[in-house]
């Protein structure tokens, strides 16, 4: 009878695109068991992750690679065979569908394209799995929140890929200081992801597909168009029935970082967003140069986005550590020379009334007085990676240092940025800068960003600027105010069997 029901229910599915599978039963092992961990995706950021999780093992914390998952052949067997010479037994798949039916299978480590994070951590959640899944947790605002209801309803631990929330001794305790009040009131929260990114190319038409990639697998819940750019893995960032550009790739982690300092865990009440791809005519689509603008009631939380080279002289970049006084910072080299904010080419800077903080790496936090003299620093991180076994073990969602709730706010701050660019109109600066007058935030951001793209030679007379509108949201049922046209970018189209279900 039971193996009719389980029938009856699968093949109602299959008619529906929900995917139903039998759960596992980790919460009621031991907890001194083996954490048996498969990771699916692992051309890239995976790669990492297999490395986590082999290294938890030889320091003796109970946790191994039992299973790994790629819809490419060629990668696959590549890291089946890196096991095999280690006589280590590691099960392959190839759909992470029959990899779910696997019962021993404890958790899931999840490092695919970005449109595949939330169907298949809820798959894997209702098939009792506890799950670690990259950032941005989502490809849309809708179901980033729909893996936090089902997270919530099966019981079971999410993690996000965000590692900086593992850095609890470095930016955690100069989270504390700031919000403590020791700087005064928080004036502004600014993200930066100044990472150079050289054109993808043109190609002409369409594409082949390599022969050892499921593609129809690969692409899922997404549109199963053909593939118009030279190389179907990694520049999927940057087109968007994939990816998120930048500020969903790289920057997810500063604007997470960003959120922190602020405290804040509803959407912002409005956003805005001016930019492009600018620079040079490839297959991208998304922004590859960008301000963002959360109007946040306690403080605005600004992002920027630049991709082309960075200036030389760096000169530009003592204007950006100022407070709303005047008061200049020491500007310091960013990584490898690189143009950059006290070592923050990638960073987070937080300009409070009392002085500043900035948090240049993935684990530590300095903060300066007005002058721009350092104070103090705090340093000191632990593992991601770690942290999310131990949560699996104890069963409390409170020991993770990044739950999904987090990873859904963070991520769907970068969506609704780009809902607002993707809604813009091309304008001249002028009309750019009339628009976002008396805001000296804004301003002086703008014009870093022009002095920017002039030293890159892009004429903003020619190649103009798309500024979006500024879009109002309900931080309560995270739908935009009055705009219709936003609230439909809230949720994507998904192609059957591959949807993201409305009830979890």
């Amino acid at each position: 009878m039971t193996n009719r029901r389980s029938f009856l229910k699968q093949s109602a599915a299959a008619s529906t695109g929900v995917f139903y599978i039998a759960k596992t039963s980790w919460a009621q092992k031991s907890p001194g068991d083996t954490v048996n961990v498969a990771v699916i995706g692992f051309g890239g950021r995976g790669g990492s992750h297999i490395s986590g999780y082999n290294k938890l093992n030889k320091d003796g914390e109970g946790v191994r690679v039992a299973a790994l998952c790629d819809v490419d052949s060629k990668v696959l067997d590549k890291g089946l065979q890196s096991y095999d010479k280690e006589k280590i037994k590691v099960q392959g798949y190839s759909d992470l569908r029959k990899l779910l039916e696997n019962k021993d299978i404890d958790a899931v480590s999840i490092a695919t394209p970005n449109h595949w994070h939330a169907l298949a951590t809820i798959w894997a959640v209702q098939a009792g799995k506890d799950v670690y899944v990259e950032k941005p947790v989502s490809h849309c605002v809708w179901e980033g929140r729909q893996m936090v209801k089902a997270a919530r309803k099966y019981g079971k631990i999410v993690q996000t890929g965000t590692q900086s929330r593992s850095s609890r001794k470095g930016i955690g305790e100069a989270v504390k200081y700031v919000q403590a009040g020791n700087l005064g009131k928080i004036l502004l929260s600014r993200g930066l992801c100044y990472k150079r990114r050289n054109s993808i190319g043109k190609a002409e038409g369409e594409q082949p597909v390599p022969e050892t990639i499921d593609y129809d697998l690969w692409c899922g819940p997404a549109p199963k168009g053909p593939l118009t750019r030279k190389k179907l893995h990694y520049d999927w960032h940057w087109t968007w029935a994939y990816g998120n550009g930048d500020l969903g790739n790289q920057g997810i982690h500063q604007m997470d970082i960003a959120r922190w300092f602020l405290g804040e865990m509803e959407l912002s009440p409005s956003v805005w967003s001016v930019g492009g791809r600018l620079g040079y005519e490839d297959d991208g689509e998304t922004a590859n140069t960008q301000i963002i603008y959360h109007g946040y009631e306690k403080a605005p939380l600004i992002f920027e986005v630049r991709g082309l080279p960075d200036a030389k002289d760096g000169k530009n970049m003592d204007k950006l550590m100022q407070t709303s006084k005047g008061v200049k910072f020491q500007p310091l080299p960013g990584k490898d020379g690189k143009e950059g904010v006290a070592g923050a080419g990638v960073g987070v800077i937080v300009e409070c009334e009392g002085g500043s903080v900035v948090v240049p790496n993935y684990s530590g936090a300095v903060i300066f007085d007005k002058e721009g003299k350092e104070m103090t620093k705090f340093e000191g991180s632990e593992d991601h990676f770690k942290n999310f076994i131990n949560a699996c073990r104890s069963r409390r969602v409170e020991d993770l240092n990044a739950d999904i709730l987090e990873g859904h706010l963070s991520s769907a701050l970068c969506h609704t940025a780009n809902i607002s660019h993707r809604l813009g109109q091309k304008e001249n600066p002028a009309a750019i800068l009339e628009k976002i007058k008396g805001d000296k935030f804004a301003e002086e951001s703008f014009a870093r960003m022009k002095e920017h793209l002039g030293k890159n030679e892009v004429d903003l007379a020619k190649d103009m600027l798309t500024l979006g509108p500024v879009l109002k949201m309900d931080g309560k049922t995270e739908r935009f105010i009055d705009h219709d046209a936003a609230n439909a970018m809230l949720k994507d189209k998904y192609r059957a069997p591959f949807v993201v279900p409305d009830e979890v």
